[in-house]
């Protein structure tokens, strides 16, 4: 099941929520920053915990970690680093697209029934939101069909978006 919000992230009761992170996964700004401040200290602390893959960078562009919720109402934070948008010809689509899969699989390794995303890459890092909500339903519709497995097709998929403009982008592609 899909559902569209206009809401903030870090008050809903789900399994996981998916933080837009940076590379170096301490906190930032936009949800990020919102996440960190939200979930208390220990999510800083658990993040610091994460080895770095090389200096600086604990999780790649594309790729997710998975920490406790800690005072969120979700038991589990996913973390995942969307691409910066320069002009979607340096393979802004593949990896903003990983971002999805790759959050999804790890809610599916650790048991969620339901996970809600943000608008990754949208805010500071400047995907057009047009494009980077066509790539999200995308990648959770395939997720969701059946084909995938039993398990994933009951997953319940929640996009929150910050803005009402950003809702009623994900709602076009729904009605379209």
């Amino acid at each position: 099941m899909i559902k569209i919000i206009k809401g903030d992230i870090t008050t809903l009761a789900v399994d996981a929520i998916v933080n837009a992170a940076n590379q170096v996964m301490l906190g930032g700004g936009g949800v990020d920053g919102a996440i960190h401040r939200a979930a208390g200290r220990e999510l800083y602390d658990a993040c610091l915990k994460v080895p770095e893959v090389r200096p600086g960078v604990r999780c790649p562009t594309g790729e997710a970690r998975i920490t406790p919720g800690f005072k969120l109402p979700a038991k589990f934070v996913i973390h995942t680093v969307g691409p910066v948008y320069r002009d979607g010809q340096h393979d802004e689509p593949e990896k903003l697209a990983n971002c999805y899969r790759n959050s999804l699989a790890l809610a599916a390794e650790n048991g969620c029934k339901s996970i809600a995303f943000p608008c990754i890459s949208t805010g500071v890092y400047g995907y057009p939101i047009e494009e980077a909500a066509k790539i999200a339903v995308g990648e959770v519709r395939e997720f969701l069909s059946p084909a995938e497995g039993a398990e994933s097709a009951e997953m319940e998929v929640i996009f929150c978006c910050f803005s009402e403009r950003d809702k009623r982008v994900y709602e076009e592609l729904f009605s379209s």
